[in-house]
């Protein structure tokens, strides 16, 4: 653990602009800091930019895009945000600098919270900068949202007539790839191409592999910066990171690549459906944002883990 007072400001910091540009745009910078974490890497930095930036104080998920999202929360309960779960507007604009605050404060208590879990030895056990973005997002819905942590869905005669568990009008995350088909395609997609660029890693020398781990997720992380610009673009984060995480399982255990590919395809698989089976548990009714893809991420980290315990 490390609380050092420079630290907490970074990470307060990180909040903070994390609230002004958008979690969403935040997060799209997480992407491009991992994809220089892996060049650096590859090139033999001494330094460790994923660890300091991509998923540290400055561009770490758990801080900016964990305080944008909590920050649109509270915009949205003063009335200043029209949809709580706009995490794609920048809130600089809604000119209340509370708002600012909130998310520098959620980012401040995203690092804590994720270097407790760190003391604690969670992070050994699941993805620890996951699970705090979930956790973060049920506390902003607690704290600033009306419809409960589940959200309801009998304010709506349709949505109550669909089901729960149905989306349907503007009660969606992604509408273009909530389908069971298209869901377990994207998974097979992304899996594979997580799963292969850490099998080419590996290949070329075994100490790439957790750069290659993270490489998929920074790829998919950086693509939704077309979201931004209204391309209809899939959301893959939370596919090709478990993908990347079981991929190096396998190898690291001694299998080889095609049976690391594979168990990649189906955890990308795993990691989509559980996407979708938290866009609909906690979102969709929902009137502020708790994350779909930190939701499967940690899950699925957590079932790699644990199966390759059992498994030994």
């Amino acid at each position: 653990m490390n609380f050092e007072l420079s630290i907490l400001l970074a990470a307060f910091a990180g909040g903070l602009f994390g609230a002004a540009i958008g979690g969403l745009p935040a997060f799209v910078f997480t992407g491009f800091a991992v994809l220089m974490g892996v060049a650096a890497g590859l090139g033999g930095s001494d330094f460790d930019v994923l660890g300091s930036i991509a998923f540290g104080p400055v561009f770490g998920p758990h801080i900016s895009f964990a305080g944008g999202a909590a920050a649109a929360a509270f915009a949205f309960s003063r009335r200043s945000l029209e949809n709580g779960r706009d995490i794609a507007a920048p809130l600089a604009g809604v000119n209340d600098p509370m708002v600012l605050l909130v998310g520098a404060l959620f980012g401040l208590g995203g690092y804590v919270f994720q270097q407790l879990l760190v003391g604690i030895g969670i992070s050994g056990l699941t993805d620890s900068i996951a699970l705090t973005v979930v956790v973060s997002a049920i506390v902003a819905r607690l704290a600033f949202g009306r419809t409960g942590l589940l959200g309801d869905h009998t304010s709506d005669p349709e949505a109550e007539s669909r089901g729960r568990f149905v989306p349907g009008g503007e009660r969606v995350w992604v509408d273009y790839q909530q389908g069971f088909a298209q869901v377990v395609v994207l998974g097979i997609g992304a899996g594979i191409l997580s799963a292969w660029m850490v099998t080419a890693f590996n290949a070329a020398n075994p100490d790439y592999t957790p750069l290659a781990v993270v490489l998929g997720f920074g790829i998919s992380a950086t693509s939704l910066i077309f979201l931004e610009f209204g391309f209809s673009v899939p959301v893959t984060h939370h596919m090709s990171l478990p993908a990347g995480v079981a991929a190096a399982a396998v190898l690291t255990a001694g299998g080889g690549a095609t049976a690391a590919v594979i168990l990649g395809a189906l955890a990308g698989i795993g990691g989509a459906l559980l996407g979708e089976l938290g866009s609909r548990l906690f979102l969709i009714h929902g009137d502020t944002h708790v994350d779909p893809p930190a939701f499967a991420i940690f899950i699925m980290t957590t079932i790699i883990i644990v199966v390759g315990l059992v498994i030994g």
